[in-house]
């Protein structure tokens, strides 16, 4: 289980960056910086009350603390937030008002490349977080989804990939139709070969197995199972297919014995944000897994999200992995540059 947060943290290491974290007034934001900073995974700015987080007793030489009531900065990316917002209606008041915002100081950060990506959500929703990612970031080149997957490390687990399963969309997309669940699907097969650096074998899960169930949900997976299929023919991908055929070698091969998925999966892509959310938490919390994410892909710069229910130790690990993938993109723009 270790051994996924211990390769995360030394590729971290290999290139620093520079990560933003908005909440500085949240305690195990703070407890996490101090072991980010010791171990030297990454470059920090915390933004908050500069003075509030001197006086909590955490050691966090190096970070840059920024306190945003005074942020000298402030009116220039203020002015960047208007001239990427105007068409929208925003206007430079509204835009003086958001940079307060830690969110949309932080995101705008990222932006203007003053930070390499954002961590957040500890003490915020959801939509407080990627909303103004969305707005001013966008999504990637090529992409035409942003969604969301969890990293899943189960303790004493030998199947997925030693115990690490990559489970999507659980924090983002609601209810994706076929079209957008097959493209969920194949961002998630890129993100598992691109952190895990393993070949992904993916699962799109259903409470039927090949059919065994008659329904507009069941086809729904089954649809997106063969749009995927065709977006990428030789990813090792398969459904609609319940999660037990999935993971376990034997029923697998009992319910799906044609299959080059079945019983090996560790990419499991759930049909709803319902299926995905319930599953995650059930895992992490009965089968005592340690839970990354949610983290974004198909957005132009690494933000990613927390689960308010996270301890310092899940913030770390969500920051190395912001580390890595800001590593994977400065790559692609480079290749991208020289192409």
């Amino acid at each position: 289980m270790k051994d996924f947060i211990y390769s995360t943290v030394a590729r971290a290491k290999l290139s620093r960056k520079t990560i933003v974290l908005p909440e500085g007034d949240d305690m195990r934001t703070l407890k996490a910086a101090e072991w980010l900073l010791k171990d030297n995974v990454a470059n920090l700015i915390i933004l908050g009350d500069a003075e509030a987080i001197s006086n909590t007793g955490y050691v966090l030489d190096g970070a840059e603390i920024i306190d945003p009531r005074y942020y000298p900065e402030c009116e220039e990316l203020a002015n960047e937030l208007y001239e990427i917002r105007k068409a929208k209606g925003m206007t430079i008041e509204k835009a003086n008002e958001l940079i307060k915002d830690v969110m949309y100081l932080g995101v705008m950060m990222v932006k203007t490349g003053k930070a390499d990506g954002m961590v957040a959500g500890a003490c915020h929703y959801t939509a407080d977080v990627l909303r103004p990612s969305l707005q001013i970031l966008k999504t990637a080149p090529g992409s035409k989804l942003v969604s969301s997957f969890f990293i899943m490390c189960v303790p004493g687990c030998n199947l997925g990939s030693r115990g690490t399963f990559l489970f999507s969309d659980c924090g983002l997309v609601v209810n994706p139709n076929a079209e957008e669940l097959a493209n969920i699907a194949i961002s998630s097969a890129d993100s598992f070969r691109e952190i895990i650096s393993a070949e992904p074998v993916v699962a799109m899960i259903s409470h039927s197995t090949r059919g065994s169930a008659n329904n507009d949900d069941a086809k729904k997976v089954a649809e997106a199972t063969a749009l995927a299929k065709e977006i990428d023919p030789e990813l090792a991908l398969d459904g609609e297919m319940q999660v037990d055929a999935a993971i376990i070698p034997e029923i697998g091969a009992m319910k799906a014995p044609r299959s080059h998925v079945a019983g090996r999966a560790n990419v499991l892509i759930f049909p709803d944000l319902d299926a995905g959310s319930v599953a995650y938490k059930l895992v992490q919390r009965l089968a005592k897994a340690e839970a990354y994410g949610p983290i974004l892909q198909g957005i132009a710069a690494p933000v990613n999200d927390l689960s308010r229910g996270c301890i310092a130790r899940d913030i770390y690990g969500v920051v190395a992995i912001t580390c890595v993938q800001a590593q994977i993109m400065e790559k692609k723009r480079k290749a991208a540059q020289n192409s």
